[in-house]
């Protein structure tokens, strides 16, 4: 997948690019398998927040330097000082915690391209994007009970709502690695394909939503969030309000007329 205009967060850790509706970001710290630090965190929340405003891009991708890993989990060599106890975790939550509401606040779809080592951080933000896509080689795994660290609430929620709690279980319990065809088969990613053609696949299935109605799609993923919320926290004045602006929009009318008129619709998000 290659990108034009790439910028630099987080010291060259973490990187943003975009290009034909589609932006891209990469975790860039392959020496360490990609594991995220806390300031990878809030790079991570800065590129959500440029792409966010940037009408041109319509579908985010996440990956991983090189092709040994997605994020290979949290930067160990952080704990000690960051970890070490509950309030040092306590502050650790909230340094990164920016970054992780900006993700599961994200309007736009997103897209995980995973590649070698999906391991426990790394695994929680796959499970924060709306889609992911893994080759073959994929590793994926939980090693929280091999750290003596219990996994958050909203992790927990996460796992379970994609594989159910009995699959959710054995990989708690046991923090053992698993492939990606078991992935796969517990519903935990989308779709494995062979490693040499993970790049296509992904640009494939970005730039197909890309295509798409934006208004539409952004009406789907907030009703999707809102049908994993309970039922007293949903937003149902705000999907009311979706259904509103698609119907009232210009995207729809083209939509029609593109039908009729049996040509591809050219969607502009409003």
């Amino acid at each position: 997948m290659d990108m034009v205009s790439t910028k630099e967060y987080a010291g060259g850790k973490m990187l943003a690019a975009k290009e034909d509706g589609v932006g891209l970001i990469t975790f860039n710290q392959p020496e360490k398998r990609n594991a995220i630090s806390v300031e990878m965190w809030q790079g991570l929340g800065d590129i959500l927040d440029e792409f966010a405003e940037d009408h041109s891009v319509r579908v985010v991708v996440l990956t991983g330097a090189g092709n040994k890993a997605f994020v290979s989990g949290a930067d160990i060599s952080q704990f000690e000082k960051q970890r070490s106890n509950a309030d040092a975790q306590k502050e650790y939550a909230r340094l990164t915690s920016a970054g992780r509401d900006k993700l599961g606040a994200f309007r736009k779809p997103t897209i995980a391209r995973i590649r070698g080592f999906c391991l426990g951080g790394g695994l929680a933000i796959a499970m924060q994007t709306d889609l992911r896509i893994a080759a073959a080689d994929s590793q994926f795994g939980i090693p929280a009970a091999r750290l003596g660290i219990a996994y958050g609430f909203d992790g927990v929620r996460a796992l379970v709502s994609l594989v159910g709690p009995a699959h959710a279980r054995m990989i708690l319990y046991t923090g053992q690695r698993f492939d990606a065809a078991e992935a796969e088969r517990m519903g935990l990613v989308n779709r494995v394909v062979p490693d040499e053609e993970l790049s296509d696949a992904v640009l494939e299935l970005a730039r197909t939503i890309a295509d798409n109605a934006p208004l539409s799609v952004t009406a789907s993923k907030h009703a999707i969030d809102q049908v994993l919320r309970d039922p007293d926290e949903r937003d149902t004045a705000g999907l009311a309000a979706n259904m509103e602006v698609a119907f009232n929009s210009a995207d729809y009318r083209e939509g029609r007329t593109a039908f009729m008129e049996k040509r591809p619709p050219r969607f502009q998000g409003r």
